[in-house]
């Protein structure tokens, strides 16, 4: 075991949990409501990690700013969290990655650009609530990832320095999130990477294709 890692931190949507079905048949019931057709889970699958305005723009193909936009993206979000864990689950494996962390005497915490309203009734119906040594969301601080703050933030409800963290998540803001607040990081190849993205050009420490292979990482690399 790493004897200075002390907290693995996890990003939320692609990193811990699956969310991509429940989020695609959210974005699907709002696309047949407005008469367009429902996209390919294909399609949708890498934009979740980038969230409801992500999503929104994928399926509408329009900004923020235009009109329509944001009542659009409330009804998808309205829609997912009376969803919230139809179809999701945690990434194949990581369930007893939990453990091992959980058995070797560290922490294991959430860190994520959900908001609250969302992070909070997922982790309770994944039964995580409890186990995490903390929940950090888009909303809990004035910024959100990739700024430093909610990383720095989550080191202080576990009482963790930076240096004795592992971040880990399936988006360049993630490494970014991680690295500015001084903390190594691992990318979660089996997340929601796009064709476009180029994670061996983000900078982590390492790229995990499964949640097994992170303890494997820990127990490997850590003390280097």
């Amino acid at each position: 075991m790493s004897k200075d890692i002390k907290t693995v931190l996890f990003d939320l949507d692609g990193t811990l949990a699956d969310t991509a079905p429940d989020l695609a048949y959210a974005l699907n019931c709002v696309l047949v409501e407005q008469g367009k057709p429902p996209l390919p889970f294909e399609m949708i699958r890498p934009v979740v990690s980038h969230g409801g305005i992500a999503l929104t723009r994928l399926g509408f193909g329009l900004e923020p700013e235009q009109p329509g936009f944001a009542p659009l993206r409330e009804r998808l979000l309205e829609i997912y969290r009376e969803n919230i864990a139809r179809e999701t689950d945690l990434f194949p494996g990581m369930a007893q990655t939990l453990a091992a962390i959980e058995a070797q005497g560290m922490q294991w915490g959430v860190v994520t650009n959900k908001p609250a309203w969302l992070t909070e009734p997922l982790m309770e119906a994944l039964q995580l609530s409890t186990r995490a040594a903390c929940i950090v969301s888009g909303d809990t601080l004035k910024n959100r990832k990739p700024h430093p703050e909610p990383m720095l933030y989550a080191c202080n409800l576990t009482g963790s320095d930076a240096a004795h963290c592992l971040y880990i998540g399936d988006a360049q803001r993630d490494i970014e999130a991680g690295h500015n607040a001084g903390m190594r990081t691992l990318v979660a190849l089996f997340g929601y990477i796009g064709e476009q993205d180029r994670p061996e050009e983000w900078g982590a420490d390492g790229m995990v294709q499964s949640a097994p292979e992170i303890m494997e990482w820990i127990d490997s690399n850590a003390d280097q």
